[in-house]
């Protein structure tokens, strides 16, 4: 399956901002997670959601102000940000992983990625 994420831009500090990521396949098959990488740091978890929509996860720095939502006819998973920070500042990727109870958040358990799309957050 290919993943292009789209949506992301400048916001200010305290906005809002919705990114997506389109599937060229169905993703009903998948589990489905967001994950950010921002300079010189490492590329960090930041939520994930079953192939139903039945279980989500989130990063402990995003809990309460980040949403993840699909919609599986629409082939597209969806991240909403409020609240956002400047240390929210990175590159948004999509990834798909194999559909089951548990969500994972290590990147070694995603096996589709996408090219990601900047998010910037000026204070």
């Amino acid at each position: 399956v290919q993943l292009v994420e789209s949506g992301g831009g400048l916001v200010q500090a305290g906005g809002s901002l919705r990114v997506s990521c389109i599937a060229s396949g169905r993703i009903s098959d998948y589990n489905m997670g967001w994950f950010r990488q921002a300079p010189g740091k490492d590329r960090e978890f930041v939520a994930a959601i079953t192939w139903n929509s039945g279980r989500t996860m989130y990063g402990d720095s995003v809990k309460g102000r980040f949403t993840i939502s699909r919609d599986n006819a629409k082939k597209t998973v969806y991240l909403q940000m409020t609240g956002l920070k400047a240390e929210d500042t990175a590159v948004y990727y999509c990834a798909s992983a194999i559909s089951e109870l548990r969500l994972r958040v290590g990147l070694g358990d995603y096996d589709y990625w996408g090219q990601g799309t900047q998010v910037t957050v000026s204070s």
